[in-house]
């Protein structure tokens, strides 16, 4: 069962989240917050999965708290929910260890699958931001900058394919029919580029890959 909190200052953004999840066989919300001090010392002492992350709050923003989050001793991952699409607020959640975000019009069934895959270890980023994510990386960079030209130096060339589908959105299985591997494959090389380039997941791995221009080559 995936343990999930909701951290989210609207007391009927936190209702609908709750309706949902619990009518899902394989989650349960374990506690409500209205601000990101109380999401920090929720993980701090229950077992959590998911933390469902609003970025706007009082008293402690979800930017913050997911900084915090991410220090602390625990295997609790964030899903950040936005209304706001990706702003300076999201950007800087995925910087400070978030797994992914969604929008908060998502269907149903995409946030609880995104619940899902972040449980799991694995990144989500909200399929309409993806193209802005990349913009908002390259705009912040000067220009013919290479800030980590070192580390793709230690990329092999099938690691940098695989790094550039992965910033292009795509799963294992579908990297695995495009660059023709297996997926056991895919997933060993996932794990190398992880290692290689210090991302803590694959949304570490779209950003990286965007820093160092690897699309515009």
């Amino acid at each position: 069962m995936i343990r999930v909190v909701l951290a989210d200052d609207q007391a009927l953004v936190r209702s609908g989240l709750r309706m949902l999840i619990d009518a899902a066989d394989d989650m349960e919300v374990i506690g409500e917050v209205g601000n990101g001090a109380d999401a920090v010392a929720m993980v701090r002492t229950r077992q959590v999965d998911v933390v469902l992350m609003d970025v706007r709050m009082p008293v402690m923003d979800g930017t913050e708290a997911t900084r915090l989050i991410s220090e602390l001793d625990v295997d609790t991952k964030v899903l950040v929910l936005t209304t706001f699409d990706l702003d300076e607020y999201v950007f800087a959640a995925l910087r400070n260890g978030a797994s992914g975000f969604m929008l908060k019009d998502a269907l149903p069934e995409d946030l609880l699958g995104a619940v899902r895959m972040v449980a799991g270890g694995a990144a989500v980023v909200a399929p309409t931001a993806t193209r802005r994510l990349l913009d908002h990386v390259a705009a912040s960079l000067p220009d013919g900058s290479t800030p980590c030209a070192d580390r793709l130096d230690a990329l092999t060339e099938r690691e940098k394919e695989v790094l550039l589908e992965v910033a292009a959105g795509a799963n294992n299985t579908e990297i695995g029919q495009r660059l023709y591997m297996a997926e056991g494959t895919v997933k060993t090389h996932i794990g190398r580029l992880l290692s290689k380039l210090e991302a803590r997941d694959r949304v570490g791995l779209v950003l990286v890959a965007h820093e160092c221009g690897l699309l515009g080559r």
